[in-house]
């Protein structure tokens, strides 16, 4: 049995190895002890995410269904054939993350198959089960049942996830809207895409990053320098888009090149040993 968990959970780690080099990366940096919780997190998040994106052609709704019932039955079971389920599945127990967080990421993909326009309550919707959730199941790995430090990081971790994705927004614009026929952002015309838009979409991440900081100064030591590392990869990127102008930034993917990434690395790791990861 323990043969077949091991697999399931090398699944999880090459799923997210080959989708996210970035966020792979960043959770290398964490204590060994919470590598493979995360991954597992990931690779269940990548896979649903994946049916509501790219598989076209086939009955996304059918198939995301499906999963949402796998998922529950590998819970509730403890085992499950599929191994990114059961990956998932060992640490949901073991974590005892809280079921209604997966209930509102599924809602999320489900609104993905739907939706193609999003005003002020659907969007905070959305970006609460699509991101936040999944900060707030991380959460739970790296607080390890101290549910005083959880509901303490609680917000931090919902601003962090809920910046992530606001970038994601932004760097994907071109595919979602011309490829997904999608629109996240309330009141925002992407045929007429202005500096105004674009700069008040930025100041909102702005918010979401300054809350973000403020929680992880105050994680774990365990956890600390991962989650730090991944937010200076994303707060570059956002550096970055911020540059672009609101007519480029719809005909091109902003990246962060690896050399860039590996400067962010050694800057982050040089603050982390003069312990200036603080406020």
């Amino acid at each position: 049995m323990e043969l077949f968990h091991q697999v399931s959970r090398q699944c999880s780690r090459i799923t997210t190895e080959k989708y996210s080099t970035s966020f792979s990366s960043a959770i290398r940096i964490l204590h060994p002890e919470l590598r493979q919780p995360v991954y597992d997190i990931y690779g269940f998040v990548r896979f649903a995410d994946e049916i509501v994106d790219t598989f076209n052609g086939y009955r996304k709704s059918v198939l995301l269904e499906n999963f949402k019932i796998e998922t529950f039955s590998a819970i509730s079971e403890g085992i499950s054939l599929n191994p990114i389920l059961n990956s998932f599945q060992l640490t949901v127990n073991r974590y005892k993350i809280d079921q209604d967080l997966i209930k509102a990421f599924f809602r999320s993909m489900e609104m993905d198959l739907h939706y193609g326009n999003y005003d002020d309550k659907t969007y905070a919707e959305y970006i609460y089960g699509s991101a936040e959730v999944v900060g707030l199941m991380c959460l739970y790995v790296f607080c390890d049942g101290n549910k005083k430090h959880y509901d303490l990081l609680e917000p931090a971790a919902r601003s962090l996830g809920a910046a992530f994705q606001k970038v994601n927004f932004l760097r994907d614009m071109n595919a979602d809207f011309n490829i997904l026929s999608r629109t996240y952002f309330p009141g925002v015309d992407f045929k007429h895409f202005t500096p105004e838009m674009k700069e008040n979409i930025e100041r909102d991440i702005a918010l979401d990053f300054d809350k973000a900081y403020k929680g992880i100064i105050a994680l774990p030591w365990k956890a600390k320098f991962g989650v730090y590392v991944a937010y200076k990869y994303y707060f570059s990127l956002y550096k970055k888009i911020k540059k672009v102008g609101a007519s480029h930034i719809q005909q091109r993917r902003i990246r962060i090149p690896d050399y860039q990434k590996a400067l962010i690395l050694a800057r982050a790791g040089v603050k982390n040993q003069l312990n200036l990861i603080r406020q």
